[in-house]
């Protein structure tokens, strides 16, 4: 099992991204080890079978690395990264990259620390925060290239917590199901300063990962103006 395991991981890596790091195949199955073992004890995924976690978290997670905005962003923040997921994926992948991973539930974040410096990703910042309160950060409002999330939420809600993140010119990036209709959310993004540019479908794996099927579609959001001091709203206003 590991071996197929290690196969499928490194042919993700391979058909998916490009100039990415000899040893994060190694880091991430180490990662999974840990995540399952304290998923007994702790809610960090519902994926618990090994083959399933590899595709459905870390193949999906790199399904992001042929995209212009990724090559191109130098700082990145993952919000509402639950596990690690995309974040910690990408961070093994690209240790020249700069990532915070953002949760709002402080035992996974500590999770997130501790395993990430046991298995060598070092290049990641943990923060325990809600994304409405960091958002309004200085030392972190607009100061990202790139903004990526996985989280559940409205095209409209989710972009309220991600784009005041993003610098003008940078992106957000939202992995999103092929049942949501986007057209809702439009008027939102516009009035956080945002263009919806680019949606991409999961694109074509061959062997041997040829019979990978995900719901995710990628969604790229460029940050065209700034966005207003309002947002986002505290927690509870949020309403679109």
């Amino acid at each position: 099992m590991e071996k197929r395991l290690k196969g499928l991981l490194e042919a993700g890596l391979e058909q998916l991204c490009e100039d990415y790091a000899y040893d994060a195949a190694e880091k991430l199955l180490s990662y999974m080890e840990l995540t399952l073992e304290t998923n007994k004890s702790m809610n960090l995924t519902a994926i618990t079978e090994p083959e399933d976690f590899v595709v459905k978290h870390y193949i999906d997670s790199l399904t992001l690395c042929k995209s212009d905005a990724f090559k191109r962003a130098g700082r990145i923040i993952d919000v509402g990264t639950g596990g690690g997921f995309p974040g910690i994926v990408l961070a093994a992948a690209y240790p020249a990259k700069d990532f915070v991973l953002m949760d709002s539930l402080g035992k996974r974040i500590k999770f997130i620390e501790r395993s990430a410096a046991e298995v060598g990703i070092s290049n990641i910042e943990a923060i325990h925060s809600r994304a409405e309160d960091l958002g309004r950060d200085k030392k972190y409002r607009e100061g990202f290239d790139l903004c990526v999330s996985r989280a559940v939420a409205r095209l409209s809600v989710l972009s309220e917590y991600c784009l005041p993140f993003v610098k003008q010119g940078g992106y957000f990036c939202a992995y999103k199901t092929a049942s949501e209709n986007f057209d809702e959310g439009r008027p939102a993004v516009k009035a956080l300063g945002g263009e919806i540019e680019l949606i991409e479908g999961f694109p074509e794996m061959k062997a041997p990962l040829d019979f990978i099927e995900l719901e995710h579609r990628l969604l790229f959001i460029k940050k065209a103006q700034k966005t207003d001091k309002k947002y986002p709203r505290k927690a509870g206003k949020v309403a679109w």
